[in-house]
């Protein structure tokens, strides 16, 4: 087995690294590819140290059996041709390819069956915050089909990245000392506050992150539901958290859906309200699953349900989901 990490340097590449590494992925060779700024960096996997490549248009992809990319949409789409030439499977962890139609957007507990048929060698990992929602939303759906679902989410600064995260340590020093807050990476001062956009606004008067949530989880699902986001920054560092209200179509009782989430894949029940148990972000950094709490019925729907998530983004929502497609993908023999 070969593999490559497209983008090393970067927080979700370097979370990369640690997912291969925590999961004993069969690798027999990684190989690390970045900008020119990266390039000659070495970094630690299995005791060994390697050193990043420049990424050019050669055949470095040459024997290469899956390729793990997170350096941007623009990167993506430049190299994808040079990556999957010699027949590399891309999983590529920008917004480039999503909602291509001949390109499979996977998150395993759901649809994993889609990476099997990829007509272009390349396969999408979804956005952090649709990965989240739909890992709970299919043990719903198994239950009963889900019309509609409004979700507010609350991101933290590690989304926007490892500089995010710097910026709001001294947003928070400077707040707490007196001085002018540095304001770099989001349109306003983070700290002690919260930022409703997240991505540009479209024409609709939606983010581009809210439509991702509604586009994405229908291709993902094969669903009809439809979706309405609202994303916030909020000054947690990492770990994302959403508030969600769903629709079904038959009444699904707080204690079934309780019951799918105890048992369903890549889930974790956190819901004791009256001692104070639910999922927050201060507790599950590095943690592999969804957590999900607060579950309880629309007191203005009798087919509604409400509930309240948490999961790394930088994990479950990037890297790891991408690695588990990897590893589903050998165990049906694609590859190794």
């Amino acid at each position: 087995m070969k593999a490559a990490v497209v983008g090393a340097s970067g927080a979700v590449g370097q979370e990369f690294l640690r997912v291969l590494e925590e999961r004993n992925f069969p690798v027999d060779e990684l190989l690390l590819f970045g900008s020119a700024r990266s390039a000659g960096t070495k970094y630690k996997f299995r005791g060994k140290e390697i050193e990043v490549r420049l990424l050019q248009h050669n055949d470095d992809f040459k024997g290469v059996d899956v390729a793990f990319t997170s350096a941007g949409a623009g990167t993506s789409r430049e190299f994808a041709d040079t990556i999957t030439r010699h027949g590399a499977i891309m999983i590529d962890n920008s917004s480039a390819f999503r909602m291509d139609p001949d390109v499979p957007l996977v998150v395993p507990e759901c649809n994993a069956a889609d990476a099997l048929v990829r007509p272009r060698n390349i396969i999408a990992n979804p956005n952090c915050t649709t990965i989240m929602m739909v890992v709970a939303l299919q043990v719903l759906e198994n239950i009963s089909h889900i019309r509609r679902v409004h979700v507010s989410s609350y991101q933290a600064a590690s989304g926007a990245g490892a500089a995010a995260m710097a910026e709001l340590f001294e947003q928070s020093r400077q707040v707490l000392a007196g001085e002018k807050p540095t304001v770099e990476k989001f349109a306003y001062q983070l700290a002690f506050n919260v930022i409703p956009q997240i991505d540009v606004f479209t024409d609709n008067g939606y983010t581009k992150e809210e439509m991702k949530m509604y586009n994405e989880t229908r291709k993902i699902m094969h669903t009809d539901c439809e979706v309405s986001a609202t994303c916030v920054r909020v000054p947690s560092l990492r770990c994302h958290s959403e508030a969600i209200w769903a629709e079904t179509e038959e009444p699904v009782s707080v204690e079934a859906f309780r019951e799918a989430v105890r048992t369903g894949k890549g889930l974790q029940l956190e819901d004791d309200p009256a001692n104070k148990v639910y999922p927050m972000p201060l507790f599950h950094e590095n943690c592999d699953d969804v957590f999900v709490g607060r579950i309880r019925k629309d007191i203005s729907n009798p087919n509604g349900l409400a509930f309240w998530l948490v999961s790394d983004q930088i994990k479950k929502g990037a890297a790891l989901n991408a690695v588990q497609i990897a590893e589903y993908l050998i165990s049906e023999g694609v590859i190794g």
